[in-house]
């Protein structure tokens, strides 16, 4: 298949969960938790059952990874990950900061990506080799001068280690730390993306949660790679940079290297 046709596919995929989505949006739901105790609702599971039968539809030899409902064809070198609502917490709060996350992976490579925000109908739109798109236009980040001048995200305190809390907290002493950003998950990213904040960094994601956003990030001229600057992929651990201008890389680095 093109990059166009896969990016034509996941289009039809964001627009099916949002579909399923936004009816439940601040209104009576069923959700209950889950193994790990995060919450899972009646929406996450039918954005993702409408997301995978489309695929099996119209990509039957593609590999799939969902959060809700595992891996479908785990030898295939193409592999759509789906996390229907990425921010649950917050979708359940009524707060419309959650996204949908859909990704391709070539051979454990992210080559697309998408965060639909369906209840602001606002999406972001990224692919290899070409321009991240906000709603159909150019997204770009935004230049920092100095670390200090930092914008910096997370989803939350709750879900960093104590280690790396401590190393995370280091790096938020060297930001603009009274303008930190808590809660966001999926969101913060393409806010990056759209040159409204500068920096995001996270511990203990799962390829679902950090998949879309690679080429989303990487497509607006920022950086995304792991705390020790390597880049992205289906093997990598979970501690996650995104930062909009990579001049500052080395900066954050050192800055989550050490702590107090």
């Amino acid at each position: 298949m093109s990059l166009t046709s896969d990016l034509a596919l996941a289009h039809r995929l964001a627009d099916a969960a949002g579909a399923a989505i936004r009816p439940l949006f601040r209104a009576a739901f069923a959700h209950e938790a889950k193994a790990d105790a995060s919450p899972v609702t009646e929406a996450d599971r039918g954005a993702e059952a409408v997301m995978r039968s489309l695929l099996i539809a119209e990509a039957p030899r593609d590999g799939i990874i969902g959060e809700e409902f595992g891996s479908e064809r785990p030898e295939a070198s193409r592999q759509w990950v789906l996390d229907p609502i990425d921010g649950t917490v917050s979708f359940m709060a009524g707060r419309p900061i959650f996204g949908t996350l859909i990704a391709l992976l070539q051979d454990g490579w992210p080559i697309l990506g998408i965060i639909d925000q369906p209840v602001a109908g606002e999406r972001w739109v990224g692919a290899l080799g070409q321009p991240t798109l906000f709603n159909g236009n150019p997204a770009r980040t935004r230049t920092c001068r100095v670390l200090a001048d930092a914008v910096l995200a997370t989803s939350g305190p709750q879900y960093f280690s104590d280690h790396d809390g401590e190393h995370f907290m280091g790096l938020a002493a060297k930001t603009a730390h009274k303008r930190m950003l808590f809660g966001g998950d999926c969101y913060n990213y393409g806010l990056l993306a759209s040159g409204h904040i500068d920096l995001v960094v996270e511990a203990g994601l799962k390829l679902h949660d950090f998949a879309a956003l690679v080429p989303i990030v990487e497509g607006a001229g920022g950086t995304m790679c792991d705390w020790n600057g390597d880049p992205l992929n289906a093997d990598s651990s979970g501690h996650v940079i995104a930062l909009g201008d990579s001049a500052r890389l080395e900066d954050v680095i050192e800055a989550l290297a050490c702590h107090h």
